[in-house]
């Protein structure tokens, strides 16, 4: 089973949300459709722009604690050396 860290967003360089789950076709579906309530749902949060794969959900977790005490340019670096014109990877999975 795969585990995964994702950083979605309303625009380029807009608000950024981080999270971390097993399913990240489901995930990216309940922020595209505004399922989820919080942060992502008040900014509109809906375009999955990174993600990363993990083995283990503790470092999934441990990925996305590391990345919310980032600051916000270091998390626009790292979506733009992956992501650079911050296309929906929502659109890429299977």
């Amino acid at each position: 089973m795969a585990f995964f860290t994702y950083i979605v967003t309303n625009k380029p360089r807009g608000s950024l949300y981080c999270g971390q789950t097993d399913d990240i076709n489901r995930r990216a579906w309940e922020h595209r459709n505004r399922v989820l309530k919080g942060y992502s749902h008040q900014y509109n949060c809906t375009a999955l722009v990174w993600f990363e794969t993990f083995e283990s959900r503790e470092n999934a977790l441990a990925r996305e604690r590391q990345i919310k005490n980032w600051k916000r340019d270091w998390k626009i670096e790292l979506i733009e050396e992956a992501n650079p014109h911050w296309r929906d990877l929502a659109d890429t999975l299977i």
